[in-house]
């Protein structure tokens, strides 16, 4: 027998009488910092605007999350506005307890452990008067109503529910809108200054350049359910935006069983797509029991490089973060899946023809334990610290007879974790 084959033996023999070590826990996201933003009343943070705000403080300014530059500053945005669902007469109506309210940016600062505002841009039509985060059109959007849900109120047409955003490069910012949906670019100033919206829409009235550049497909987005995400890729002068779910096309109950949702890739001078892909999200099955697979959801995206991102699927109570490569993907610009009337749909029906973008976890947000819920927020200020920021409604609760606002008590905050490995 030969030297080596008894050596062989005799390990393998230890091996069988000496317990393997325990293998180290892997190393798992920490969190760092976790600040409370600030929640001044409404009738104060927008004075002269918002006279009667029932009792509402700021909230919602965790739609959209981008570092300002210098570290610990940070560009965020509201989304509409404080907004509920009651039910009235058995059906759901959607209220607006502040309709003067204007969607508006804030530069947020986080020193020694506190946050403060340092500055805010209301969100203005091109002659200087603010906008509303009132809905746009009959038929399209939702019956706008007043707090208890019994006064219908006017529809307008420039009205936003903003809600990811990206500095421009010079002074401005680029924000997604959930109702059309659309793209829109706004001033350093915060007047906006093109509002880029899918072909066909026919959105007339808004105190703004309209430009109908975007695939006519996008109108066809669920109800609430428009763009959330967006982020810049500088070296090719692009957006990306991703719709928050897939499309209600043919129609909602399709939309709302769908795994399928649309990343699209904007060119910045003109609006106009340059690239589109089909990205499967998860089975809410396995990602939230608790869930319906029509609770899935789209909030954030980092463009990592060119064609690659760093996306966020969520429902509101489990957030999980993906690499998505697009590379690879079949591009769907121009063609006929960007036509509403082709069938099957690609939301009912993905067809071999379409190669969807290959993906990967890379950070459970779910396991870390003390994260709050509706995250929607995200931003990566080097490969090994990510910021996440929640939406907290406005802290909608319901409202006391008198209509005065009973507060969730749900906190917006802001936080900072540090990863165990560099995303790339």
């Amino acid at each position: 027998m030969s030297r080596s084959l008894i050596a062989g033996l005799a390990a393998a023999a230890a091996l069988t009488t000496v317990a393997a070590a325990p293998a180290e826990a892997a190393p798992r996201p920490k969190i760092t910092s976790d600040v409370v933003l600030p929640a001044p009343a409404l009738a104060d943070f927008e004075k002269g605007l918002v006279q009667d705000d029932r009792g509402v403080k700021l909230g919602g300014i965790g739609s959209g999350l981008y570092p300002a530059g210098r570290r610990g500053d940070y560009w965020m945005v509201t989304d509409r506005g404080p907004n509920g669902e009651p039910k009235v007469n058995g059906e759901k109506r959607r209220t607006f307890p502040v309709p003067e309210f204007a969607p508006a940016i804030v530069r947020v600062s986080v020193k020694n452990g506190k946050a403060a505002i340092t500055r805010t841009i209301t969100i203005k039509n091109a002659d200087g008067t603010p906008i509303t985060g009132l809905s746009n059109q009959s038929g399209h959007d939702e019956v706008p109503y007043g707090w208890d849900g019994q006064e219908e109120l006017a529809y307008d047409p420039g009205g936003l529910d903003t809600e990811d955003i990206v500095p421009d490069g010079r002074g401005g910012f680029w924000l997604v809108d959930e109702y059309a949906p659309s793209l829109v670019h706004v001033g350093s100033d915060g007047r906006i200054l093109t509002r880029y919206v899918p072909k066909g829409l026919g959105l007339k009235g808004a105190k703004y350049p309209v430009k109908e550049t975007l695939p006519a497909v996008f109108a066809t987005r669920q109800q609430n359910r428009g763009f959330e995400a967006v982020d810049v890729s500088r070296r090719e002068n692009a957006l990306y935006v991703a719709v928050q779910s897939p499309l209600a096309n043919p129609d909602k109950k399709t939309g709302k069983a769908s795994h399928t949702a649309r990343v699209l890739r904007v060119d910045l001078r003109t609006g106009r797509p340059t690239g589109e892909w089909a990205h499967t999200m998860e089975n809410v099955a396995t990602f939230d029991p608790k869930a319906e697979q029509g609770d899935m959801k789209i909030s954030a995206l980092t463009v990592l490089s060119p064609g690659r991102l760093l996306l966020q699927e969520r429902t509101d109570a489990v957030a999980r973060l993906y690499t998505v490569d697009l590379r690879r993907a079949t591009d769907l610009a121009g063609g006929p899946h960007d036509d509403p009337a082709t069938r099957p749909s690609l939301e009912s029906a993905l067809p071999a023809s379409v190669k969807p973008a290959k993906k990967e976890l890379a950070v459970d947000l779910a396991a870390i334990p003390g994260l709050p819920g509706k995250i929607e927020g995200v931003t990566l200020l080097d490969p090994r610290t990510l910021v996440i920021a929640n939406d907290n409604d406005f802290g909608l609760g319901t409202f006391g007879e008198d209509g005065r606002l009973i507060d969730s008590g749900v906190k917006s905050h802001l936080i900072t974790i540090r990863l165990p490995r560099p995303l790339h």
